[in-house]
């Protein structure tokens, strides 16, 4: 029984791979030494990423074409629905004739939108965002290939009718999905299916938008779970083509026109930041709405299917009252940011844009989120601009600016999307000097929205399944710690001609052999040649009494270097089915110079959790290793 040291070098046969092997050993055991299996490293980018590349700019192209097919698909409907013409110009319901007659048709809507749900596949039920993170999270990526027709085609149908959604959801969806499909077509890994939907939604959300930036953000926040540059660069380049063929087909104006407006002032700057106490507020309430009209209609005693039809009799009814609450309604975006929609009328559409929104989207119906909480958040901020402009005239609140504020401080509490709601205002209106009271009043409206609602959006759906929806992104701990870190050295090691009922001796009677579950078996001239572990020693049988260590040795020792990162280390771990992994240096790959174990990443966890309970960096031991293992430096009496 010896110790491994470090520090010794040894010549390895760089042309075959294999360990020298020792005369004193038995020939059986030449057929053992192979080269030791070590760790995959980990690697930020490789060619793979290319391809996925070549993927990404496919579908941001294949998305742009989608989306301008859904928009003329939703002006043809409309302009069949409520005005009798064979035209796919994009325009609103408001301008119809039809009178009390216009309640049918949302109806008439809801009830071929339910029926394809139930027949053709209720996945398209909903905003899209929730289930293709849902997809994401447990289904490894994997959306119906019916989903790429089914659900833009409902989606047309819904909000061609008069509902009051987002075209951008189902785009997104739609984009999503036909990532998904690619990815299952060329069989690549869950992982790069993930990437290929999140590209194929960005993609999506770009082509409608023109906002590119905005949209890789979204999918970061909400679809990838994940910063890397293995993902991230796919998204940007699908981002990127979709935004440029939009730009080419539809020119370059922003999606939203806003007068530009001057630099806030101290006192406005603290009054945005102040309004985004309110739009967290409303964001909460607007997400409990929406599911408590949800779980109204689980009470229902009729089926599911009928349910958007009884959304499509309150979307009439409200349409009366106010044409302009019906259909996408970016036109009254652009009114509210331009300040023509404002006071009492804005509270008064806002307010009825919200009631037709929540029961509509409560029944299930196919229809996007986006501009939907735009335009309550717009006219919100619009208000409160208008109030605080009347209450504090010197600071120089501007009206417009606070319903850009409002539209994405909204959004961003109930999607808690930060990053995508201020970009995404910026890059629709092209206003830069609104980009400070953005992040100011979305910020706190995010915050105000954690504090007061667990989930968002986005995710309560989920979490409603049973599902744990993780919103924070931290760093991965073993990726940031070496193995040379937490490695114990020096290590209790066997010599291969050890006998191995000597051995089984020692354990029994020695504190530091008992602990051990594995143990390295090294030959004559201290190379690596194995593991076993204590089950291999106390199973031997009576046969194996007499006989030596080397006769147990399996199969080549799985090793991992000392300046393997923990992450790779446990992957090689449940990779080999092991549970301890010999560490050597890549200048000596079979010398042992320490051991890690199953328990050494749990103290490293432990580690993380004492320095956060001090207050202290998460890490600042490097250097010296743990206390050494104490071993008996008398070799076994043979």
């Amino acid at each position: 029984m010896t110790t491994g040291e470090p520090g010794e070098s040894v010549s390895v046969d760089r042309a075959s791979g294999r360990l020298p092997v020792a005369p004193s050993l038995a020939p059986a055991l030449t057929a053992l030494l192979q080269p030791a299996r070590v760790p995959i490293e980990r690697s930020t980018l490789d060619r793979r990423v290319l391809l996925m590349s070549g993927l990404g700019i496919g579908l941001g192209l294949a998305a742009s074409v989608i989306a301008g097919a859904l928009m003329a698909l939703i002006g043809l409907i409309t302009n069949l629905a409520f005005y009798g013409r064979w035209s796919s110009a994009f325009v609103g319901p408001a301008g119809n004739h039809l009178g009390a007659l216009v309640v049918a048709v949302p109806v008439a809507g809801g009830l071929v939108v339910g029926m394809m749900a139930r027949y053709g596949s209720a996945a398209i039920r909903g905003h899209g965002i929730p289930e293709a993170m849902e997809q994401v999270l447990f289904n490894e990526s994997r959306i119906p290939a019916r989903m790429t027709f089914l659900k833009p085609l409902s989606a047309a149908i819904s909000i061609g009718t008069g509902g009051p959604f987002g075209a951008e959801g189902p785009i997104i969806a739609t984009g999503g999905a036909l990532g998904s499909f690619v990815g299952q077509v060329l069989r690549v890994s869950a992982e790069e299916r993930k990437t290929l939907l999140a590209a194929g939604a960005a993609a999506g959300m770009s082509a409608t938008f023109s906002a590119p930036v905005s949209a890789v953000l979204l999918a970061i926040e909400l679809l990838l779970f994940e910063y890397r540059a293995r993902s991230l660069v796919p998204v940007a380049l699908a981002s990127t083509a979709a935004c440029a063929a939009h730009m080419a087909m539809a020119g370059t104006a922003p999606v939203f026109t806003m007068p530009d407006v001057a630099a806030p002032g101290g006192g406005a700057l603290a009054a945005y930041v102040a309004m985004g106490v309110v739009f967290g507020f409303a964001s909460m309430l607007v997400t409990r709405a929406v599911y408590a009209v949800e779980d109204a209609f689980e009470k229902l005693p009729i089926h599911w299917m009928w349910w958007p039809a009884l959304g499509g009799v309150v979307v009439g009814v409200v349409g009366i009252a106010s044409p302009h609450t019906m259909g996408v309604g970016y036109d009254n975006i652009d009114r509210i940011l331009a300040g023509d929609l404002a006071g009492q009328a804005v509270i008064v559409f806002c307010a009825l844009k919200f009631v037709s929104w929540a029961l509509s989207l409560g029944t299930g119906t196919s229809g996007g989120t986006l501009a939907p909480l735009f335009t309550v958040g717009g006219g919100l901020g619009s208000a409160l601009g208008a109030a605080a402009a009347w209450a504090m005239p010197s600071a120089g609140v501007d009206v417009r600016v606070a319903a850009l504020v409002g539209m994405a401080a909204v959004f961003a509490g109930a999607s808690r999307a930060l990053l995508a709601s201020v970009v995404f205002a910026f890059e629709t209106t092209r206003q830069p000097m609104s980009l400070l009271p953005l992040l100011g009043g979305c910020t706190t409206a995010y915050l105000v929205s954690a504090l007061t609602m667990k989930h968002s959006i986005m995710t309560e759906k989920i979490a409603r399944r049973g599902a744990r929806v993780v919103s924070d992104y931290t760093a991965d701990l073993l990726e940031q710690v070496l193995v040379s870190d937490i490695a114990a050295a020096p290590v209790v090691v066997l010599q291969a001609n050890d006998a191995c009922e000597e051995v089984r001796a020692w354990i029994a009677t020695h504190a530091e052999g008992s602990s051990h579950q594995g143990f390295p078996v090294v030959d004559d001239e201290k190379r690596l040649i194995g593991v076993v572990t204590r089950r291999d020693l106390f199973d031997a049988g009576p046969m194996n009494a007499a006989g030596r260590v080397r006769d147990l040795v399996r199969r080549p020792p799985a090793i991992v270097f000392d300046d393997s990162s923990l992450r790779e280390a446990t992957d090689h771990m449940v990779r080999e089915g092991v549970g301890r992994l010999p560490v050597v240096s890549r200048q000596a790959p079979d010398r042992v110079i320490a051991i890690l174990t199953r328990s050494d990443l749990v103290t490293a966890h432990s580690r993380r959790l004492d320095a956060e309970r001090r207050g202290e960096p998460r890490y600042t031991w490097r250097g010296p290793r743990p206390p050494a293992v104490q071993v008996n430096p008398e070799p076994l009496t043979r």
